[in-house]
């Protein structure tokens, strides 16, 4: 068996959480700005840090901001839900012996809020979040390879973004791009592209 450590995404990966992610944001820059943006000119925050996002659209001051975004993706987080298939394929992964772990660009405040509630967690050896490093950068992978004592050979990091894949790539470790979530694989460069959760058992 080739990869005994499999990482995953979050947002885009395990969960369809685009509506909630887009609306609020939506809602965040009317309030601030005062200018209701259609929801494609915001698609490109999907799979980037949220810091990011906001730099790009000018939002100040930041951090104000950014806790008015996660409370208002609250209000819109009844839309978020697994994808289909994602804990029937963590179960099987994890009765194989397939040791997971999680980097994601949520801040742990937010996946605390969001995420932990869908029940996923115990599935997880270890969880990375912005705190542990912003992808594209490596930073994160190379801990989590630091703390499961993995080698790269054996990684295999599972995202829907290019910043995922800089990330695996800039750790020396392979991608798998998780195409159920991914809105623009333009320009990717995976070792594998996955039409559903279920792929990657065959690896």
């Amino acid at each position: 068996m080739k990869y005994t450590h499999i990482v995953f995404d979050v947002d885009g990966t395990l969960l369809d959480s685009e509506d909630a992610v887009l609306l609020s944001f939506q809602k965040m820059l009317f309030i601030i700005q005062g200018k209701m943006y259609p929801l494609e000119e915001l698609r490109f925050s999907l799979g980037i840090p949220g810091e990011d996002a906001l730099t790009r659209m000018k939002v100040e001051p930041l951090e104000d901001a950014f806790r008015m975004w996660g409370e208002y993706e609250k209000e819109f987080s009844c839309s978020i839900k697994p994808f289909k298939g994602i804990p029937s394929v963590l179960l099987q992964l994890k009765n194989n012996g397939i040791q997971m772990g999680i980097i994601t660009s949520r801040t742990r405040d937010e996946y605390a809020a969001v995420v932990t509630a869908f029940g996923l967690d115990p599935y997880f050896e270890h969880i990375l979040c912005a705190e542990d490093g912003h992808k594209p950068d490596p930073a994160p992978m190379l801990k989590y390879m630091e703390l499961a004592g993995a080698d790269q050979e054996n990684v295999l990091y599972i995202g829907d973004s290019a910043y995922d894949c800089r990330c695996a790539h800039g750790a020396g470790v392979d991608f798998a791009l998780a195409l159920w979530g991914c809105r623009a694989p333009e320009g990717i460069s995976p070792e594998y592209a996955m039409e559903k959760p279920e792929d990657v058992l065959s690896l």
